[in-house]
């Protein structure tokens, strides 16, 4: 077996609770491990997490950004220009740490969902991607994974759901869903 060091690609998806959970599994120990971790989320905004107050613990460690207003594409409807707007913005931002190399992880949380909504070209992700500095592990979140951001990666997880609380309506709960 070729033992070899470098940053990895892993990508949480499916239709399963846990995808956004897992990544800051893996973040949590890169943290413990003395390394430098952000977390952009992509789509989230609205809502305040509980995890937002639990990584201040961590300083400069572990950052974590809100980088939208909260849930998109409810129910069908357009896109709002402004969500357009948002995500370009947290594209930006991302590609940018990713390829400083401040950074020893890149969280992009619920980046799938605004590939999947067409709010952010996949293809900009790849390129950014194959071109980061070689120790930079980057981690993706969110529903229907877009093929070409399978093909690189090199972990992909697909959380499936067997049974779910909320439909025999439990209502989310603090401390397990935020």
């Amino acid at each position: 077996m070729n033992e070899s060091r470098r940053g990895l690609i892993l990508i949480n998806t499916g239709p399963g609770k846990g995808k956004t959970t897992a990544a800051m599994g893996t973040a949590l120990r890169a943290v413990g491990n003395g390394m430098r971790v952000l977390m952009l989320q992509f789509l989230k905004g609205s809502w305040h997490y509980g995890e937002l107050d639990a990584v201040k613990a961590f300083g400069d460690n572990f950052v974590m950004k809100q980088l939208g207003r909260g849930f998109v594409k409810v129910g069908g409807a357009e896109t709002d220009p402004e969500d357009i707007r948002m995500v370009e913005v947290a594209w930006d931002e991302a590609r940018r740490a990713i390829l400083s190399g401040e950074w020893d992880m890149v969280v992009l949380d619920e980046i799938n969902y605004a590939i999947g909504y067409g709010m952010l070209d996949p293809g900009k992700v790849v390129e950014t991607l194959q071109h980061r500095p070689e120790m930079v592990h980057v981690i993706l979140t969110g529903r229907n994974a877009h093929p070409d951001l399978v093909a690189i990666a090199d972990t992909v997880t697909e959380m499936r759901q067997v049974k779910h609380a909320y439909e025999n309506g439990v209502l989310a709960q603090r401390g397990i869903e935020y």
